[in-house]
């Protein structure tokens, strides 16, 4: 897919069109960019060249996001899967619920930083975030969108408006639903954590024990990092973990039907990782729930249970308590806080 980039000098001319558009606000406030800036040690965010971003589409695209009409009995936005509080995920459903009460079989990821994600859903069945943001609307099980009600919808007076700022004319279809929806996703970026404070030179960000897990976090002892690495903390791949011994849900393999797929889910970025409970895909193991980030770290200390497919880097580790700890309190410190209140993102 062929993707053009904000330059930086792109992005710095969109937020002084916003300083302009904002700058008579009858309450003085300070003027909010349209587009956050790209924090200087994350790449800049890939966008399609079918689907560039503008201020208008964006703020269609939330508009779009929170309104349950979209859904087929009016009930299930976008947000009710990826709620904004918890970091936009389903925390803590430990699976996701669509229209009419059904229930799926996964919860939904965080959408944190999902403008950087090579694939998406976690058996990696999307390629884009608007073919994403399609199968949500379409599918059964979630959104079951009545495409001749949207369509009303977005020719009402509801949307009429905002749709011409947007895409110049009233031609309504699906696909433009998705990228308005995928653009204001795609500025849902998030790189102010502590951690992210002690890589850009504050070493006082992150405690004694913080720093201690940290280092125990990208050691070869636990190989964490070697697939929770990189600026999110995932590596965008496919892993097996040892959570069952028989997967009823087959992961990778529905999508690939590729014998070695079978069991494997794709690795979720771990920023702001405490406020998304439960984890995994779904929200569990054979040995039980997996509610809390000690229970993750005792699942990987064990070394997981056998399956054919099991990543080799799963295997017992052999922590202390105070290890234990040491790494459950540097995932904490991967929250971002400013996430949960940014203006730009909530429910207009």
């Amino acid at each position: 897919m062929s993707v053009v980039r904000l330059t930086r000098s792109f992005i710095f001319a969109l937020a002084a069109v916003g300083a302009v558009l904002t700058s008579c606000d009858p309450e003085g406030a300070p003027a909010i960019p349209p587009f956050p800036l790209t924090p200087s040690h994350l790449a800049q965010i890939p966008v399609p060249a079918d689907n560039p971003l503008t201020p208008a589409k964006v703020e269609l695209g939330r508009q779009l996001f929170y309104d349950t009409r979209l859904s087929g009995d009016g009930t299930v936005a976008c947000a009710s899967c990826h709620n904004p509080e918890h970091a936009f995920s389903d925390a803590p459903n430990q699976v996701s619920r669509g229209v009419n009460g059904a229930r799926g079989q996964r919860n939904s990821p965080s959408l944190v930083n999902v403008a950087y994600r090579t694939s998406l859903f976690w058996d990696g069945r999307a390629a884009t975030m608007e073919d994403q943001a399609m199968a949500a609307l379409l599918g059964s099980v979630e959104m079951d969108a009545d495409t001749m009600k949207v369509a009303a919808l977005i020719l009402s007076a509801a949307y009429k408006n905002s749709w011409m700022s947007a895409f110049g004319d009233t031609s309504v279809s699906m696909k433009r639903v998705t990228q308005a929806i995928a653009s204001f996703e795609r500025t849902i970026v998030s790189a102010n954590s502590r951690y992210d404070k002690y890589v850009l030179g504050e070493r006082s960000a992150l405690s004694e024990q913080e720093r201690e897990g940290m280092n125990l976090f990208f050691s070869n002892k636990t190989m964490c990092g070697a697939c929770h690495g990189g600026q999110d903390f995932t590596n965008d791949q496919f892993q097996n973990v040892g959570l069952f011994s028989h997967y009823f849900d087959r992961g990778r393999y529905n999508v690939t039907k590729d014998s070695k797929d079978e069991g494997l889910f794709k690795t979720p970025t771990l920023r702001n990782v405490a406020l998304t409970p439960p984890y995994m895909a779904s929200g569990d193991s054979e040995k039980g729930p997996m509610n809390t980030l000690e229970q993750v770290v005792g699942h990987y200390n064990e070394g997981g249970l056998p399956f054919p497919n099991r990543d080799t880097r799963v295997r017992k580790l052999n922590l202390t308590d105070r290890e234990k700890a040491s790494l459950v309190a540097f995932m904490k410190a991967l929250t971002d806080s400013s996430v949960l209140r940014n203006p730009r993102w909530v429910k207009p």
